[in-house]
This record gives structure tokens, C-alpha cells and sequence, in this order.
């Protein structure tokens, strides 16, 4: 009888084979029993926003448990957000009674949601019928309000000086979140504030409570996301956070947490002694990036506690001391600092006139300031031209610090420019609404986490404009957007966007992630009627001190803020990008706000500290001059969506809207240094 050596591996390959065909069925089944996304806030969610416990609450209550225990103990644990794609704005949501039902699920405090707050509102709560928790934030406190001193658009290291002020003067406690952390000048401005915070802890006799999360990727976190991080590892080369004995008055915890394989950390936000929260677009690292930060007071403190808490999982060694002691229960802020006040005197926005010059809070230099007036006059006065040196000399030098790289300014000085304003305190105004609709990370290689609060929140509010879009991201690519722009304009509303030239132009190439700004803004100009391409305005990011954008390959000017303005007074900003990861994997964090002050001060300082200088622009490489007559410096054509010069080139290092062949190559080294932490987030 012949033998047959090679039959039991053949048996055994059949069976492999058989057994992923018999799982890829039983998940295909599993899939079909979830029905879509509903289109109305349900029964249970109703309930969940309603009841007035809360993670953090019941986490105050005991301790001793992790606020894993408190999240699946109130929420179950919940089915993945996997439910095929299924947006609810295909139906009314301008429905009275979903607007109603809106409005009763969010605690406004004496403030009044405008119908189009509240029909983004209900859209965002809608994805949480599946998984209450794919906002990161207990349902209860999605919805609140709030006050807004201050926002900063700047350079990285301006946001990181006011964090390190806060840091300073904080007396209880601290939890700062980033995606990515990299020893720099940026990260020694923190790392300097926590040893001058021990300092001033010792000098009360008290120790503060110190909580920092980061994405690090870790082999460790296949087996478990969240890592808490030895002395000796957050301590070393890499981060350079500083050793407990040089810190002997804080109680400092690290953790880096990372779902695999695509669900990152991308989360930046920090809170100050539950009075004080941050949401800011910028890493801590060095690079050449402008960014944009808010600074948060009130009840929406407590909602950014609450997703510090359900981030953080596990638990806590020590606990953060004002578990017990939420924000709602603060009857002062900032409007009640007479400091405050006086920058809004006699009509003038900032009062920069000083005695004596103020030197520059900087690493290795620090000076930090009592209170928000203080940092706002010696942030002015840095911009002020030294002797001998031109208005946009002086802000080609503050822009170079962060990359002590020596870009020289090209915009021409005019007196009438009323100059960069790094940070931009708001006049005292009553609390507004505020939701935070932010996003859960999905680190599966595919698409099925799309239905979180950020993306339903983002999509309404483009469904439900009636007259104008303003977006400005590093990259505009997300599959779901584009069809709801198109058909925006194709409704009479003004869509304006900013996107970065370049940025992680590489990544954006390879395969399912919607290509490069370029390619986007081409596919979307080519897609419209006449009357809709007029409509659009596609901008490429310039620097204050520049007159044509500069690819993000050089590292010299880009722009890293995350903004959405619609019909003038609703705002969401944060963490997420307009892209593929931001969309489907990161775990994200903003703030939707209904506030026709901020939105406006927000688009006049977004305007303020990039280049708004007009040109005449001709396109002959085109064939034709464009209908517009004038054009920001980074306006992009509106037959094509493509930036030329006056001659008709593209930018340096500029891909177009044609990669060319092997564009997937390309991709992934984009994605290797994304890995590295030198791309695109």
C-alpha cells in the first residue's frame, strides 16, 4: 500500500482553511443580527443621558475599583461600534420632537442651544445606541456648558508656555493627555512646570497628584492597551519626564496606551484642579506646526474629567484628590479677576505697553506668570520688533523658535496689519452650550468604527448649514465628508477650507486612505456644476510672514489646527483631523460649541496669525484666468483646486493632482514615519 507522508499536513491545512471560513461566517451572522445605526435617540440612550450618574461619580463613590469597573457596571459592556455605516442625517433630524429630546438629554445650565446645536447633538447621540460609551464620556455629561477665557493659535511652544503656567499654579492636581511626547524644548516647558510645582507643593506642605497619558507603541499592548510606565522608562532618553526624587512633592503616574493595531492615543487635552481644561491640536514635541488650544471653565470640566477617568481604565495610584469636588460647583472663573478684566479697557483688545521689556517664558528660561493677563501681555510683547527690526521680522523669529531653523518673512510690512495674537483672550461672556463629541479608538484593520459622536457631529453639522462651512485641518481626505460638501454646495452654501500643503503627503497615498489634499480638492472641483466650484474655496496654509505656502517635507511652516465653523456660531475643535485615521481609528477629543462670540473671534484670529494679504492671480498653465478677481496668498485654483504661483507653478516638492504611478510606494514609507512619530498626526 503506497504511503501518502504529506496527507495529515494536507488534513491539517484543510482544516485551517475550514475553520476561518466557519469564523469569518459566524462574525458575517453576528454582523447581520446588529441592526444600523438608528436615526432617533433611543429608549436606552435616553436613559443613559438622563440618569445623573456618571463614571467619574460612582468612580468619587469607591476608589478602590478601577473606572473600567464604574463604565461596564453603568453601561454594560456594550457592542462594538461595527454596525454598517448608516448616517442619521439622511432623515429629519430638524423633527420637533428630536429636537426636544435633544435638549432634555443635555444639561445647558441657564444657557439656550440653537436648533442647529441641538440637531448636531442628537445625530452625535444617536451613534451611542450600540456602544454608550463610543464617545468616551459618560452620556450624562455630553451635553453642558461652559465658559471660554482664552484660545491660542500659535506655534506649539506658545500653547506649552500657557500649559506650563497652569501646571505652575496648580494646587490639587493635574492629568495631561498627548498623543505624542518627545523630549524638546517643548516637553522641558512641562517638564520645568512640574519641578516649579513640586517646588511651590513643598513650600504648602502638600503634594499634588500628577496623571500623564501618551502613545508610545509597546509590544506589551497587544496583550493590554493600557501601560502603566516604569520610573525607569519615562525617565529616559526618549521622554525625559523628570525622576521622582527631583519631584519629591508630586505623586506622578505614566501610562501609555495604545490600542492595536491602528487605534491610536490621539487625544490632547489636559485639566488643571478641576477648574481648568485644554483641548489643543498640538503633540508635545518640536516642529514647525501652528496650532490651536482652548481654554475651558465651568460644568464642561467635569465632562472632560469623566473621559480623563474612562481613558485612564485602570486604576488610580493615588486617586485625583477632587473626585468629589466637580467644576459645576465653582461660583468664580476667570471673568472675575480684575487682571482679567483690564485687558478689555477702553475698547483696546490687549494692552502690550509695558514699563520694562518682559523677557520670553521659554525651557531653560522660565518665568511664569499669576494669571492669564500676565501671559497674554508678555506673549504680546514677545512679538514686538526689536530695534532695528520690521513687524514681520519679529514674527519670522517667533515662528523659527521651535525649529531654530531661519526661514526668512517675505510678506510685505504693512502698518495698517493689525499683527499676530498669539493668544486671544474673549470679552467676559455668559456660559454657552458645549457637547463633547469625541470618539473611541478602533484598532481594527478596517473601516467599521465610524459611527462615533466626533463623525455624526461633524456630518450634521455640514447636512444642516444653511449659508457657510469654514474648515481648516492638516488634511482633508475623510471617504464620508466628501459627498456631504458636494452637497452643500450644491445647495447654496460657501464652503471655505484651509489644508496643509504636504502634510504626510506619503501616508495619505497608500491604499484606503483617500489621498493626498491635492488629489481631494482636484476629484471634488471636478465633481461640481459652474456654479457650485465658485461656492468652494480650497486654501493651502501660509505663514503669517510668508506670501505662498511651503510643503510640509521642508518643515519650516505648516499648520496643525482642527476646526469647524458652521453658519457663524457653531464650533467643533479639537483632536480630529479630517482624515482616514481620525475618522475610523484614533481616540479623539472636542468640543462642540454654540457661540456666535467665540466662532467669530475664533475665524477673525485664524485670519489674524496666517497670511491674509490679497493678490491678483493669473493661471496660464491652466488655460484660462479664474472668475475670482482677488486671492489670498494660498488660494487654490477654482477649476482644478491646485495652488500655483503668478507664473503658473506649483509649489516646490508639490505632488499635484496626479501621484503618478507607484503612488502606494510611496505610502508606505509615509506610514513607517507616521510609526516613528515624523508623520502626520
Amino acid at each position: 500500500m503506497p504511503e501518502y507522508p504529506l496527507l495529515p499536513e494536507a488534513f491539517s491545512s484543510i482544516a485551517k482553511v475550514l475553520f476561518c471560513l466557519i469564523l469569518a461566517f459566524v462574525y458575517l451572522r453576528y454582523r447581520s443580527s446588529i441592526p444600523p445605526m438608528p436615526d432617533h435617540i433611543s429608549e436606552k440612550t435616553f436613559r443613559f443621558c438622563t440618569d445623573p450618574r456618571s463614571v467619574s461619580s460612582e468612580y468619587a463613590n469607591d476608589p478602590t475599583k478601577p473606572p473600567s469597573h464604574y463604565a461596564e457596571y453603568l453601561y454594560e459592556k456594550g457592542l462594538p461600534a461595527v454596525t454598517e455605516h448608516q448616517s442619521p442625517h439622511l432623515s429629519d433630524s430638524s423633527d420637533k420632537h428630536d429636537i426636544t429630546r435633544a435638549r432634555q438629554c443635555g444639561n445647558w445650565g441657564g444657557s439656550n442651544p440653537s436648533k442647529l446645536f441641538l440637531q448636531c447633538y442628537h445625530d452625535a447621540l444617536c451613534s451611542l445606541d450600540h456602544d454608550p460609551l463610543s464617545g468616551m464620556v459618560s452620556p450624562s455629561l455630553m451635553g453642558s456648558s461652559g465658559v471660554m477665557p482664552l484660545t491660542i493659535i500659535a506655534p506649539l511652544p506658545d500653547i506649552c508656555r500657557h500649559m506650563s503656567n497652569l501646571i505652575a499654579r496648580a494646587e490639587h492636581e493635574v492629568f495631561l493627555a498627548t498623543n505624542f511626547w518627545i523630549a524638546s524644548d517643548a516637553s522641558q516647558l512641562i517638564t520645568e512646570s512640574l519641578v516649579e510645582l513640586s517646588r511651590r507643593a513643598g513650600e504648602r506642605g502638600k503634594k499634588v497628584v500628577v496623571k500623564i497619558m501618551y502613545d508610545r507603541g509597546n509590544i506589551k499592548q497587544v496583550a493590554d492597551s493600557h501601560q502603566l510606565v516604569p520610573v525607569e522608562e519615562y525617565t529616559g532618553r526618549a521622554v525625559q519626564l523628570p525622576h521622582p526624587s527631583d519631584v519629591p512633592n508630586l505623586d506622578m503616574q505614566v501610562q501609555n496606551y495604545h490600542r492595536p493595531i491602528l487605534g491610536t492615543f490621539h487625544s490632547k487635552f489636559m485639566i488643571v484642579d478641576r477648574k481648568f481644561a485644554i483641548v489643543q491640536s498640538n503633540n508635545i514635541q518640536d516642529n514647525d506646526n501652528l496650532e490651536m488650544a482652548t481654554h475651558l471653565e465651568g460644568p464642561i470640566v467635569d465632562s472632560l474629567y469623566d473621559t480623563a477617568l474612562i481613558a485612564w481604565h485602570v486604576s488610580m495610584d493615588p486617586p485625583l484628590p477632587l473626585l468629589g469636588s466637580p467644576a459645576a460647583l465653582a461660583t468664580k472663573n476667570s471673568f472675575s479677576d480684575p487682571a482679567f478684566q483690564a485687558l478689555f479697557d477702553g475698547e483696546a483688545r490687549i494692552g502690550v505697553q509695558q514699563q520694562s521689556p518682559l523677557p520670553l517664558h521659554k525651557a531653560g528660561s522660565s518665568y511664569y506668570d499669576p494669571d492669564i493677563a500676565s501671559e497674554v501681555r508678555r506673549m504680546q510683547q514677545a512679538l514686538q520688533p526689536l530695534p532695528g527690526e520690521t513687524r514681520i521680522e519679529a514674527v519670522s523669529r517667533h515662528l523659527n523658535l521651535a525649529t531654530r531653523l531661519s526661514q526668512n518673512g517675505l510678506a510685505p510690512g504693512s502698518e495698517n496689519d493689525e499683527g499676530m495674537t498669539p493668544m486671544i483672550p474673549h470679552k467676559p461672556h455668559q456660559p454657552f452650550p458645549i457637547a463633547l463629541v469625541n470618539r473611541r479608538p478602533w484598532g481594527a484593520l478596517n473601516h467599521n468604527g465610524v459611527n462615533a459622536p466626533q463623525n455624526e457631529a461633524w456630518l450634521s453639522a455640514i447636512h444642516n448649514a444653511n449659508s457657510s462651512i469654514f474648515i481648516q485641518t492638516p488634511n482633508l481626505n475623510a471617504a464620508p465628508l466628501i459627498p456631504f460638501l458636494k452637497a452643500a454646495l450644491e445647495r447654496g452654501v460657501e464652503v471655505t477650507y484651509y489644508v496643509c500643503l504636504g502634510y504626510n503627503d506619503a501616508g495619505e497615498l497608500l491604499p484606503f486612505q483617500g489621498g493626498t489634499n491635492e488629489m481631494v480638492a482636484n476629484r471634488l472641483y471636478e465633481s461640481l456644476d459652474k456654479a457650485s466650484k465658485q461656492r468652494l474655496h480650497v486654501h493651502y496654509y501660509v505663514a503669517k510672514d510668508q506670501i505662498a505656502p511651503i510643503h510640509n517635507m521642508f518643515k519650516k511652516r505648516s499648520c496643525h489646527i482642527k476646526l469647524l465653523i458652521v453658519d457663524g456660531h457653531l464650533g467643533i475643535q479639537g483632536n480630529g483631523n479630517q482624515d482616514t485615521q481620525s475618522w475610523y481609528h484614533s481616540m479623539e477629543v472636542n468640543i462642540m460649541i454654540d457661540s456666535e462670540q467665540i466662532c467669530g473671534e475664533w475665524r477673525d484670529g485664524i485670519e489674524r496669525n496666517q497670511s491674509r494679504s490679497q493678490t491678483l492671480l493669473e493661471y496660464p498653465n491652466v488655460g484660462k484666468t479664474d472668475q475670482i478677481d482677488t486671492y489670498r496668498y494660498g488660494k487654490a485654483s477654482q477649476m482644478d483646486g491646485i495652488w500655483r504661483d503668478e507664473r503658473g507653478h506649483e509649489a516646490e516638492g508639490a505632488i499635484g493632482k496626479d501621484p503618478g504611478h507607484f503612488a502606494w510606494a510611496k505610502g508606505v514609507i509615509g506610514a513607517v514615519q507616521r510609526v516613528r512619530g515624523a508623520g502626520g498626526f
